[in-house]
């Protein structure tokens, strides 16, 4: 298979999802199903329009709707995105997260196994997540697939779960299931709740008036490694064409840098020099002092590599949330 002929999204309305959108729709010839809750908000898609593109309404902890939205669709490729991705929600709220994770998938699986008459041929990408590594010794970095896991949030053990039902259900039924764990990514449309995007619009509102001059942080020892979202979903779409079922895939650019630098960096491109404070509601009960990923494994199997420089994807979130602030929002 050159690529997928009918590809389905999961979570397609969120900040990944439109970007992976946005990629099936100007570099491949697919029909794109995109699934979204009655209850999404559409920003980001707001601007996509295509006669390939079709909208489902489905209900990822649902799984009658699950089970109709495979048997209506029969997808040739699966990019299940839907979850509860930002990690301090799912300190506060650490059954829903579950709920949608991993009973989520548990519903996706399901239904593909049952409702898809090429079960074994429609190709499944499991989206997991650095933070199912969680505790990460020094003398482990850089992280590779083998490392082992140790989950440090609910999120984090949701992933695993996530992680290894895609595993199992590779080896029990034969479906052509693929593993990543991508570690952070961000770029244009990165929700405010998360750092690095809450830096840049801090910053522009600093810039454009609407905000005192201060920029509230958390922990900004934390190292991180970041890859544009642009560069991450073109990685997607090369483990749906030739990664190996059954494995596992680390997405990362290779290096880390803290969020300090990340602050620094944005504010070097800022047009005001506020101060910084730390916002105690800001820190974890636990944190994870360093990720930094190995994608050799990843790079092996399909060629990809992270092509964006992080400092020109911060440039780009900058600029995102500038427009974003001038407009009012």
């Amino acid at each position: 298979m050159s690529h997928p002929r009918r590809a389905l999204i999961t979570g397609a309305t969120g900040f990944v999802g439109s970007h992976l959108i946005e990629y099936l729709l100007a570099e491949t010839d697919d029909a794109v199903f995109a699934c979204r809750r009655s209850r999404s908000n559409l920003e980001n898609v707001a601007h996509l329009s295509d006669p390939r593109l079709t909208w489902v309404e489905t209900e990822i902890t649902d799984s009658l709707s699950m089970d109709q939205a495979i048997s209506d669709t029969r997808p040739d490729a699966v990019f299940h995105l839907a979850a509860i991705s930002f990690v301090p929600q799912s300190w506060r709220e650490p059954e829903q997260t579950f709920r949608v994770n991993t009973q989520g998938t548990i519903n996706l699986l399901e239904s593909v196994r049952r409702y898809v008459r090429n079960g074994g041929e429609t190709r499944v990408l499991i989206i997991g997540s650095s933070e199912e590594y969680g505790l990460v010794f020094p003398n482990e970095v850089p992280i590779t697939e083998d490392n082992p896991l140790r989950p440090l949030s609910p999120y984090g053990v949701s992933k695993v779960a996530e992680d290894l039902l895609g595993f199992q259900y590779h080896r029990s039924y034969g479906l052509h299931i693929v593993r990543s764990r991508a570690f952070n990514h961000t770029g244009p449309r990165r929700g405010a709740q998360f750092a690095t995007s809450n830096f840049a619009f801090q910053v522009a509102e600093c810039e454009a008036g609407v905000r005192e001059p201060v920029i509230r942080v958390g922990n900004l020892e934390a190292k991180r490694d970041f890859t544009d979202v642009r560069d991450i979903v073109r990685g997607y779409h090369l483990a749906v064409l030739k990664g190996e079922p059954g494995e596992v895939y680390n997405l990362c650019s290779g290096r880390s840098v803290s969020l300090r630098w990340v602050l620094d960096t944005l504010l070097a491109r800022s047009r005001v020099k506020p101060r910084i404070e730390v916002d105690p509601d800001r820190l974890r009960p636990s944190d994870v002092p360093i990720l930094q990923g190995d994608h050799n494994k990843f790079t092996k199997a399909t060629g990809w590599e992270p092509k964006i420089p992080l400092e020109q994807t911060l440039a780009d979130l900058l600029d995102y949330w500038r427009g974003k602030v001038k407009k009012g929002a």
